[in-house]
């Protein structure tokens, strides 16, 4: 992790290993947050980690505060004792408590910290699932989903054998003994790189902007860990079991997302296959606002990546529309 090491550095971002189990995290101007400045929380996904936000780092204000994240169990952060995403999202706002606390002198254990979550992918199911059922002492203010439809959603795709084939991963890693297995004699670095070319779009400047900074060699690395393809599928199992689980309680109960919502999404990858921002609707309260970008030119799953100045631009204008509203 090296390589991920001297990027953040380099742009200003100090390392925190911090709780237990320890979550590796990078952050910069966290004692500027206010309700007007509020901490940009950036979650990545799978099979990545925090340098998955490279690109669009030194795209975003210098006085916006950033916390980034390995996510628990990928990455440097070591794997987390439940894997459900509220379990996860809770461990993640954590350690935005204690590094808060570290590096700001008027930092108080009864502040509430005003934050927006912008998820990728898994970091996305955890924004989602945060923005329902809420953490302590934290304030979300507007949640960012990048690629993903609701996971139960996305299960009930299953049913269409096009769509099966092409998200084999979902069930397969969910089998945690077998697939932590598999990976591990196929090798967890090959595996890697193979299902992230899966996933990225097909045109030559995004692939480009993926490949930048030796990201493969960064993601590829930590998968030579068999703690970390355990944890990674622990996460899957998790999203076959509990978390679909405590959607349907959630839609059975009426508890919704209630903060501001956006969107992004390669317009010609999961925009084929659904209407994005139509199957959120029924998972967003009532008058709620659902803004919605789908990116197009060939981009694939990973906008932050492969398209980092739209996504960028999308975030910052979302945002100060909501704070120029609140």
């Amino acid at each position: 992790m090296e390589i991920q090491d001297q990027f953040m550095t380099h742009n200003g971002l100090r390392k925190s290993h911090v709780n237990n189990p320890a979550v590796c995290t990078y952050s910069r101007g966290l004692e500027h947050i206010s309700a007007t400045n509020p901490a940009l929380v950036l979650l990545h996904g799978y099979p990545q980690s925090a340098y998955i936000w490279r690109h669009m780092i030194p795209l975003l204000p210098k006085s916006a505060p950033l916390f980034i994240p390995d996510l628990p169990g990928y990455g440097n952060s070591e794997a987390p004792t439940a894997h459900d995403k509220l379990s996860v999202g809770l461990a993640v706002l954590s350690a935005l408590h204690s590094v808060l606390k570290e590096q700001s002198e008027n930092s108080s254990k009864d502040d509430t910290i005003p934050v927006m979550l912008i998820g990728h992918d898994r970091g996305a199911r955890i924004a989602h699932r945060l923005g329902v059922s809420g953490a302590p002492d934290i304030r979300i203010l507007g949640v960012t989903l990048i690629d993903i439809v609701p996971t139960s959603t996305q299960w009930a795709g299953a049913g269409n054998p096009h769509e099966n084939a092409g998200f084999f991963h979902w069930p397969f890693l969910a089998n945690v003994e077998l697939a932590t297995k598999m990976i591990t004699a196929y090798g967890g670095d090959k595996f890697c790189v193979d299902m992230i070319g899966r996933w990225v779009g097909n045109t030559p400047k995004g692939l480009a902007r993926m490949k930048e900074g030796d990201s493969y060699k960064v993601y590829a690395d930590s998968f030579l860990r068999e703690s970390v393809i355990r944890a990674t599928c622990q996460d899957y199992e998790a999203g076959a079991g509990v978390d679909v689980d405590v959607q349907k309680e959630d839609q059975k109960a009426g508890r919704k997302l209630q903060v501001p919502v956006l969107l992004i999404y390669g317009a010609e990858h999961i925009g084929r296959r659904f209407d994005v921002k139509k199957e959120w609707i029924d998972w967003v309260g009532e008058g709620v606002k659902i803004t919605d970008r789908g990116l197009g030119d060939g981009i694939g799953h990973f906008a932050a990546e492969e398209a980092p100045e739209e996504t960028t631009e999308a975030i910052l204008s979302w945002q100060k529309s909501l704070l120029k509203s609140s």
